[in-house]
């Protein structure tokens, strides 16, 4: 199966959404909002911010390994 790499990002301080490319070498574990400025970081037992706000998981999550040891 081939992963997804677009995700849209849901800011939930401000609700601002936007669609990014996800990386296929590396977790993301900060963000920032273009809108309001709030640094997106991972909830508690997420591994990254695609996870946590993201509309689709990680490419390595949607592969079922375990993010960011490809």
């Amino acid at each position: 199966m081939e992963a997804i790499l677009e995700s849209t990002i849901r800011c939930p301080n401000c609700g601002h959404r936007k669609e990014e490319e996800m990386p296929t070498t590396a977790c993301q574990f900060f963000y920032d909002c273009e809108n309001c400025k709030e640094v997106l970081r991972p909830k508690e037992g997420d591994c990254c911010v695609f996870c946590s706000y993201g509309t689709v998981a990680c490419p390595p999550i949607q592969q079922n390994k375990d993010c960011c040891n490809n």
